[in-house]
């Protein structure tokens, strides 16, 4: 099973949306620029760019982003935040495992837990990808959740509220295979919609390895705010160069 449409769209920006504040993404845009070393100019790709909360503000700092999504929702917010904050960035629909490029950025970001969400060809597939659409020398940042902290702190079930509007998750961790099973029932204007889907979850080093057996070297593990990695971070982030 893999993620389906319908795990995305406006539901979820209407209740991710008191996560991904202003705050955070600024955050966010600030730790990627450092850790990709971008400047003015630079060729960079947002994989899974979302509604652009990333793309958008390195575009202001003056990269040349594009953004690159399976969800039309998603980059229809994107362009129009572009366009608010008065920034050009190129924003495409397509299948990450299959990116149209080959060595044409200098450095690639894959954001908030937007890896592993297909069988495991799949996921080689996009780390593959990934990487003949970077230039020699080119760099990559991924940001994930950290297997050991979630499984040490894991709760069966665990909700978004707003207002009267609920998103819950009930998660099944399997394993034998490393994924995370999700079933979601999201409440929202007295409508009731439920589906289920999973997501391959890394422990750092097999992460590494992937990253290596797709050609990337280099590779290093940080914690979220890009400093070495230890066993109390919550999120991971992993460096590569090409």
């Amino acid at each position: 099973m893999s993620i389906g449409p319908e795990a995305f769209g406006e539901d979820y920006l209407y209740f991710y949306g008191t996560v991904l504040g202003a705050e955070r993404s600024d955050a966010e845009a600030e730790l990627v620029w450092r850790l990709l070393e971008l400047r003015p100019g630079t060729p960079v790709l947002d994989l899974a760019c979302g509604h652009g909360r990333i793309a958008n503000r390195l575009a202001e700092r003056g990269a040349r982003v594009t953004g690159y999504d399976a969800d039309r929702t998603f980059l229809e917010r994107a362009r129009e935040d572009a366009q608010a904050r008065g920034v050009e960035v190129s924003y495409l629909e397509g299948d990450m495992r299959t990116l149209p490029w080959e060595g044409l950025f200098d450095a690639a970001l894959l954001w908030f837990t937007a890896f592993g969400y297909f069988d495991e060809d799949g996921n080689r597939a996009v780390l593959r990808a990934l990487r003949r659409a970077l230039r020699p020398g080119g760099r990559f940042v991924l940001e994930t959740i950290h297997l050991p902290w979630l499984l040490r702190h894991q709760q069966r079930q665990h909700f978004v509220r707003r207002g009267a509007d609920v998103m819950l998750d009930e998660d099944t961790w399997h394993p034998a295979s490393g994924e995370m099973e999700t079933r979601r029932t999201v409440v929202r204007n007295g409508a009731v919609r439920e589906f289920r889907y999973t997501i391959r979850m890394f422990m750092a080093a097999e992460l590494r390895t992937w990253l290596r057996e797709a050609g990337f070297t280099r590779v290093e593990l940080l914690g979220r705010e890009g400093l070495p990695l230890t066993s109390d971070d919550r999120r991971l982030v992993v460096l590569a160069r090409t």
